[in-house]
């Protein structure tokens, strides 16, 4: 194997470091919103016993991260009411 400065030899072509780009260069750090950060919070030390989840995304225009959707998921229920469809129904929003 050559030096990278003379250029390496790989599957038959010749690169330099120059053609490989720093993963740290493209790296963009987001900031997270802070109403998310304070519901965050409140969700995390909740008192509540129910289900619950909280949906963010990334807001690139902004580079932020952002509420998307916040669930309380689920009902209480009997194993016997658990069919299929019921779950399929409530579960729809995953797709």
């Amino acid at each position: 194997m050559e030096d990278w400065g003379q250029g390496r030899l790989w599957g038959g072509e010749r690169f330099s470091e120059d053609d490989f780009e720093d993963p740290s260069d493209s790296l963009v750090v987001c900031e997270v919103d802070p109403e998310l950060k304070e519901k965050l919070r409140k969700f995390r030390f909740r008192k509540e016993t129910d289900n619950a989840a909280i949906i963010m995304k990334v807001d690139k225009d902004r580079q932020m991260v952002v509420l998307e959707e916040e669930f309380q998921v689920f009902e209480i229920r009997t194993t016997d009411d658990l069919t299929e469809a019921w779950l399929q129904e409530k579960l729809s929003f995953f797709r």
